[in-house]
């Protein structure tokens, strides 16, 4: 298992299944830290290429 951080920025809303603030579906949210380094990798490729459909920035919100 790799010990990649969680791309979770915290802003937990969905449009359809996917989170407009990683992009990840919430499968992959929940199963995210017993995927393998090249898993992860994938997962973090498509929630990128779904947020940019999305519109959606993934930046942090302002605290």
């Amino acid at each position: 298992m790799s010990a990649m951080k969680d791309p979770c920025i915290s802003v937990c809303k969905f449009s359809d299944d996917i989170c407009v603030g990683c992009g990840r579906s919430k499968r992959e949210i929940r199963a995210w830290k017993k995927l393998d380094k090249t898993d992860k990798r994938t997962v973090l490729a498509e929630a990128q290429l779904r947020l940019l459909a999305l519109g959606a920035t993934g930046r942090r919100k302002s605290k």
